[in-house]
């Protein structure tokens, strides 16, 4: 063994906590959509940080939620899938808000995992949080990781390297299994409609986010310019409107934000074409929901 580490880690927790967030303060870059509509993790993201010790490959997943609906029943089972794979658990709580059933159901589902896992409670920089509510939580419902508990934020950085470091301590030997220019492994066509459906969702109303998902319809690299044509699926035609706005304000505001972040992440130029058209009940088509989710 060559004493380096390297780990896949889970990342869980319930909706908003900020684990997507606290993926990208971790790596360095932006890896994860970040929104405040609950569950806009759909899919297993993984996020690289490399580092001296070694290598840790996260993957985030979607809030835990408790709902029966088939959309919901999807997005938990890549939750189980990634707890299963994973070497190391991250549980990330709010300390801002205090715990509740789903946070008892999620210490109950790592209570077996205990070993293995390392707890960061996010949000120490905001009014109300209460780190040691927090930790009185912990100590009630996973006693076993008492002392692998850590006090973040994601926002400013603040207790990440310390995190990491833990993390790491934690982590089996292993050699590397990306390059040190790695900081995540996701396709480019998954990456740019993941920051398309980011500036939809958060400029359309409260209850459309849910009902759209971006198509990435064709790509073509040519010209030294990646040219790309997508298309926002929503539910029924009435919502098509909203997408739209008016004489096409807002889809034009969502092209533009669009390739406003996309210029941060790649090298080449990107031409966008972008449009909206119905996909009738998407959320109850399994063939969709796999495709999308599991992607």
């Amino acid at each position: 063994m060559t004493g380096k580490k390297c780990a896949f880690t889970a990342i869980l927790g319930r909706p908003s906590v900020g684990k997507s967030t606290l993926l990208n303060k971790m790596c360095g870059s932006k890896v994860a959509i970040v929104s405040k509509v609950p569950q806009t993790t759909r899919n297993a993201i993984r996020g690289i940080v490399n580092r001296e010790q070694g290598q840790l490959i996260f993957i985030d997943t979607p809030g835990r939620h408790n709902s029966q609906k088939k959309f919901n029943k999807k997005l938990m089972e890549v939750s189980a899938r990634a707890l299963e794979e994973s070497d190391l658990v991250l549980y990330v709580l709010d300390s801002s808000r205090a715990p509740g059933v789903e946070e008892d159901e999620i210490a109950s589902l790592l209570a077996p995992l205990a070993e293995k896992t390392i707890i960061a409670v996010n949000k120490i920089d905001v009014p109300g949080a209460d780190f040691n509510r927090a930790k009185e939580f912990l100590a009630l419902r996973l006693s076993a990781v008492s002392g692998r508990i850590f006090a973040v934020s994601a926002n400013t950085g603040q207790g990440v390297d310390t995190l990491l470091s833990a993390l790491l301590d934690l982590a089996p030997e292993g050699e590397a299994l990306y390059g040190d220019e790695y900081y995540t492994d996701q396709e480019t066509g998954f990456r740019i409609s993941e920051i398309i459906r980011e500036q939809a969702i958060n400029r359309l109303r409260q209850e459309l986010p849910h009902s759209l998902y971006v198509d990435i319809a064709d790509m073509e690299f040519k010209d030294e310019k990646l040219w790309v044509r997508a298309f926002i699926i929503v539910e029924r035609e009435s919502q098509k409107g909203m997408v739209v706005g008016k004489g096409g304000e807002m889809i034009k505001a969502i092209r533009l934000a669009s390739l406003k972040n996309l210029k941060q992440i790649f090298d080449w130029k990107i031409d966008l074409d972008l449009r909206v058209k119905t996909g009738k009940d998407w959320r109850h088509n399994d063939h969709t929901l796999k495709r999308i989710i599991e992607r």
